[in-house]
């Protein structure tokens, strides 16, 4: 049967880098109590850098200058959808416009982080001038591990169909759903998400990441761990504190199936999703790693932060960009469920 290939990623953000404004203005909306532990977390963040469309306020006492949040008055979901659709399409296009549209088959587009029609899909179709047959999936709410998702997806239509040309775009404006009065927990889960973009083609071209096989594991009592729901005043996100120790202890006994029978030691590349500074860490113990392997997954984390189902590309990107590039290949991402999503893939040399 044909292969399917990751033949080329593009990735993309905003202009504003919102992270050290964030984590000054955060602390005012906690209790004194409080401030120390949130600056003590962010320091240990290993996270740099997060962009967003909200251009930071210059004054100590606001957060962003176009007064998207501003005290006592914090958007609602009609907002915050609102801003979505007049800001998606141009960081979408950052990421499509250096891509070869031609011949583009299918079309599948993962976000969690707002919703509209015509969507984000119809409007790639008519902006790049696809064909109207162009097949189209739109994955929403599945979170971090959409991405993967996508992917998976992609195979199965490039298997079935080897003439496809499957384009995938991830896109999460993260930025958007800051909550004012959320706990501790709470502040600290919006600590890492940010607004990024991935644009993807996958072929039986055998060209970049051979797309192997993918597992799901959904690990028993723990749905309450992550979840996402959408409120009055925006998607209310729980990310538990729970769950990096969920993870290291369920990641040993699933390690066979995750890694779809290859052997631990083979793998040259872990393609991890950065979900924040503990996250990699239970992954590194869990699956009994060294820190080297989780070098470009640290990188995309302190450069970019987590940007949902996008971050999974952006470290696929940096293996596909670096100067190892070939080798086996173990890809991972986590969200609600709590679900592990994973792919067996070969990195080809360029």
């Amino acid at each position: 049967m044909v292969s399917a290939y990751l033949n080329q990623v593009v990735t993309a953000v905003p202009d504003h880098d919102m992270h050290v404004k964030f984590v000054s203005y955060a602390p005012r909306l906690l209790a004194p109590q409080y401030q120390p532990l949130f600056r003590r977390m962010a320091q240990r963040s290993q996270i740099e850098h997060r962009y967003s469309f909200l251009q930071p306020h210059a004054n100590d006492d606001a957060l962003d200058a176009g007064g998207f949040y501003t005290r006592g008055r914090f958007p609602d979901t009609q907002r915050r959808m609102e801003f979505y659709e007049d800001n998606a399409f141009t960081l979408a296009r950052r990421a499509l416009d250096p891509l070869d549209l031609g011949g583009v088959t299918h079309l599948i587009v993962t976000t969690c982080t707002g919703f509209y029609a015509p969507g984000l899909d119809l409007q790639v179709v008519a902006h790049y001038g696809l064909a109207p047959s162009v097949e189209r999936t739109v994955v929403g709410f599945m979170g971090c591990y959409a991405g993967l998702n996508a992917l998976k997806l992609a195979r199965h239509i490039v298997r079935s169909e080897p003439s496809s040309r499957v384009l995938i775009l991830n896109l999460e404006l993260c930025t958007l759903h800051f909550q004012e009065n959320g706990t501790l927990e709470e502040m600290l889960s919006f600590l890492i998400f940010a607004d990024g973009c991935a644009a993807s083609l996958v072929t039986a071209e055998p060209k970049g990441i051979e797309l192997q096989a993918f597992t799901t594991t959904l690990l028993p009592d723990t749905e309450d761990q992550i979840t996402w729901h959408i409120g009055g005043l925006g998607f209310d996100m729980n990310l538990s504190g729970r769950v990096p120790g969920t993870i290291a202890a369920n990641l040993p006994r699933n390690l066979d199936a995750v890694l779809c029978g290859a052997k631990r030691e083979n793998i040259a590349h872990w393609a991890v999703h950065p979900g924040g500074r503990t996250i990699l860490d239970a992954v590194r113990d869990g699956a009994e790693l060294q820190e080297s392997q989780l070098a470009e997954s640290r990188d995309i984390l302190r450069r970019y932060g987590n940007m949902s189902s996008a971050s999974v590309m952006f470290v696929l990107h940096e293996i596909m960009q670096g100067k190892k590039r070939s080798g086996e290949g173990c890809a991972m991402a986590f969200g609600p469920g709590l679900t592990v999503e994973s792919m067996r893939f070969t990195a080809e040399a360029a």
